[in-house]
């Protein structure tokens, strides 16, 4: 009953805007010969593709591999997207949809809580269509999002640093805003050594200012952030993408 709520809700959200939103330029058809990896598949032909806009989740209450399957194995789909070229491993990224849908398979992913979404996509209703798919998968406590833990308290860095190298959401209120160089930081602590920090580079801050958000603005905040976590002293998130923050209610 769930998990069909919550596709229910993504259809209400998303469904008439996936059109307009997700549907890019055509990059071709085919069927799915075989189900390589969570957010990977490849067709008859021998293309592989990578689905755009989303990242897997590694958790143990995460199945993406199966949840892809389940959804295009065997299926005709047709391919669009911005750009078709391959990344360096010959993988065209692209959005996927089932025949006779205008619902991007990523979204799907995402209302059953097996991807999260990347914040990498420029097109604004493409993007509101992946997030609110997110969300109703959080909603619904679906997948990842049936464990707690499943976003990171920002003022638990040693839970942070677990995930290493892993695409990770976090969540806490910012408790200074500060410059070195050409690195802003988005500070969650005051001892630097261990603290989890976002990192916001110069050329990434000129982008926040275009989309009307001061970065400065963001301290004493509460936020979401989402990003690969490094450890640099404490766990660190590089922001390349100004969706990679999410403002909290509350604030």
């Amino acid at each position: 009953m769930i998990a069909t709520c919550s596709l229910m809700f993504l259809g209400a959200a998303a469904g008439p805007a996936a059109a307009a939103g997700c549907s890019f330029e055509p990059q071709g058809e085919g069927r799915v010969a075989a189900v390589i990896d969570a957010r990977t598949l490849r067709l008859q032909d021998g293309r592989e593709v990578r689905l755009a806009g989303i990242e897997p989740i590694a958790s143990e209450k995460s199945n993406g591999l199966s949840a892809l399957s389940a959804i295009v194995a065997g299926r005709e789909v047709t391919l669009r997207g911005q750009d078709d070229t391959p990344d360096r491993y010959g993988r065209q990224p692209a959005f996927v949809f089932l025949a006779s849908s205008d619902t991007p398979v990523q979204a799907l992913l995402l209302a059953r809580g097996e991807a999260l979404v990347s914040a990498t996509v420029t097109d604004k209703d493409c993007a509101s269509i992946l997030t609110a798919a997110e969300a109703a998968g959080r909603q619904a406590r679906q997948g990842t999002w049936a464990d707690p833990a499943a976003i990171k308290n920002a003022e638990s860095p040693g839970d942070i640093l677990a995930g290493i190298g892993r695409f990770t959401v976090v969540e806490g209120k910012v408790l200074s805003v500060r410059q070195a160089g050409a690195t802003t930081y988005l500070n969650f602590g005051r001892n630097w050594t261990r603290d989890f920090a976002v990192t916001i580079s110069r050329r990434t801050a000129s982008a926040f200012e275009a989309a009307g958000i001061g970065v400065k603005s963001l301290e004493n905040r509460r936020i979401r952030v989402r990003g690969w976590v490094e450890a640099r002293g404490g766990p660190r998130i590089e922001v390349l993408h100004p969706g990679q923050i999410e403002l909290l209610r509350g604030n």
